[in-house]
């Protein structure tokens, strides 16, 4: 009898703890696909990252990307070896490039609720060890206690000290690349 009564009060702990507690909360994503695209007259370049690590902490809007560089696969080796070059990202020295941001308009997601929701983040990303405030539009879409994170933008490579004046790199490499990110958590 006893031990009834001491099951009953630990389910009904149980559910009452689970009734209050929030659905979503610190999340770390188990999939996050970075790709970044530049296009010249002279070609077309494109590399994919599926390496990188995100936290997504749905209760202060705080979201965090942490991406290793030398993940980035290209379709040619030649591109990827210039990729991680001394003279274009020097991966050996600034190995990661890190976006730490904050959701601006956090009120208007409703974690609970599926659906696509549009949000602003604002932060600063690190590429090349070159910081420089970040803000941009994302959507976050909610499917029970899934969330996915999507992105679309533009980095002008300049702002990262990444530039060339001359040579087969000033022609080939565009100097504002098209990024995308989707993470999943």
């Amino acid at each position: 009898m006893k031990r009834k009564a001491i099951t009953a009060i630990l389910v009904v702990v149980t559910l009452a703890t689970s009734a209050f507690a929030p659905a979503l909360s610190k999340l770390t994503s188990s999939k996050t696909h970075i790709k970044f695209f530049s296009t010249t007259a002279a070609e077309d370049i494109e590399a994919h990252n599926y390496k990188s690590v995100s936290t997504f902490d749905t209760q202060s809007g705080d979201i965090v990307f942490s991406v290793t560089m030398q993940s980035f696969e290209f379709e040619k080796a030649l591109m990827q070896k210039h990729f991680n070059s001394e003279n274009f990202l020097d991966t050996q020295k600034n190995p990661k490039a890190k976006l730490i941001a904050k959701i601006v308009n956090l009120s208007e997601i409703n974690f609970e609720k599926n659906g696509t929701y549009n949000a602003m983040i604002a932060g600063e990303m690190t590429i090349n060890g070159k910081a420089n405030p970040f803000n941009e539009k994302v959507n976050i879409t909610v499917n029970g206690k899934n969330l996915t994170v999507k992105s679309k933008f533009n980095i002008p490579l300049a702002s990262y000290n990444i530039a060339f004046e001359k040579g087969k790199p000033s022609t080939n490499i565009a100097k504002t690349v098209e990024v995308t990110v989707e993470a999943e958590y």
